[in-house]
């Protein structure tokens, strides 16, 4: 079946995960072998779809580029990029409760072996980290690290989940001697110590979907002062994205729906580093001084 015969199937326009695999699920004995093939990749490797360039998704569903846009087209999007939103959107969604990860795991092979949950959680770390690995843009992480190493006070903006990354960036910059301040108080005085930042400091915010509202609304309000701000985060969707001067994306893959840090806490273990080495540069050439 060619382009033409795809754009004269009836279509209705699936906007969740769940409705888009019931359209693929009720065409699957009509829709066109290749067609069929990267339909299945995609229910079977939803974060992959999420995540990936046209080119990688193409690769590992052994197909060509335009067959993922001949696909997108034959749901009835626009394109392969329109598609893509919906496996997006299905990650911001995706919030399972505790209970509801813990019986997942009972489901499955972690049910009967401690090893088997070792395993799959050392199994998740390690997919992270080589993801991050392959998918991390070197040079925005160099102007990120221009950027911070030049600010007076670096700003440490994270809740929840996300809070470990900024405790150990914290902790580092401690030892490392560079001035900065966590907006964490548990006096409730957040919005007072983000009123301390000016534009000749920086602020890196961390959060990942569900987003935690105070860190979003501190973030903004950082952007609003002026505060260059750094943001690591999962999604090109995620509002971190649109008031960050850089920021990165990291998908941690999960197990039985406890994701992983470990992809995340190894670039917060690199900032402070690459930070205070930059710092060291700036100040052997004299700029860092001249500021002061």
């Amino acid at each position: 079946m060619d382009e033409e015969q795809d754009k004269q199937q009836d279509v209705r326009v699936p906007r969740d995960f769940d409705s888009l695999r019931s359209v693929i699920i009720d065409r699957k004995s009509t829709m066109p072998k290749r067609l069929m093939q990267v339909a299945a990749y995609a229910l079977a490797h939803p974060d992959e779809i999420a995540f990936g360039t046209a080119a990688s998704i193409a690769a590992a569903a052994e197909v060509q580029p335009s067959t993922l846009v001949r696909l997108a087209h034959h749901l009835g999007f626009d394109g392969f990029s329109d598609l893509q939103t919906v496996f997006r959107e299905r990650l911001r969604d995706r919030t399972l409760s505790y209970e509801e990860r813990l019986a997942t795991l009972e489901q499955g092979a972690a049910a009967s072996s401690e090893d088997e949950l070792l395993t799959g959680f050392i199994a998740a770390a390690g997919q992270s980290v080589a993801r991050l690995a392959q998918t991390i843009d070197r040079d925005a992480f160099s102007r990120a690290v221009g950027l911070l190493a030049k600010a007076e006070t670096i700003y440490l903006v994270a809740k929840r989940r996300s809070y470990p990354l900024t405790a150990h960036m914290a902790y580092a910059f401690g030892k490392l001697g560079i001035r900065h301040q966590t907006i964490a108080s548990p006096n409730g005085i957040d919005s007072e110590i983000a009123q301390f930042a000016t534009a000749r400091d920086a602020a890196i915010a961390v959060s990942f979907a569900p987003y935690a509202a105070e860190s979003l609304s501190q973030a903004q309000a950082l952007h609003e002062r002026g505060v260059p701000l750094v943001a690591i985060t999962d999604s090109a969707f995620s509002p971190l994205a649109t008031c960050a001067a850089h920021w990165f994306e990291v998908a941690e893959a999960d197990y039985g729906g406890f994701r992983s840090l470990s992809a995340s806490m190894a670039l917060a273990m690199a900032l402070p580093v690459a930070i205070a080495e930059k710092r060291r540069s700036l100040d052997r050439s004299g700029k860092i001084s001249a500021k002061k």
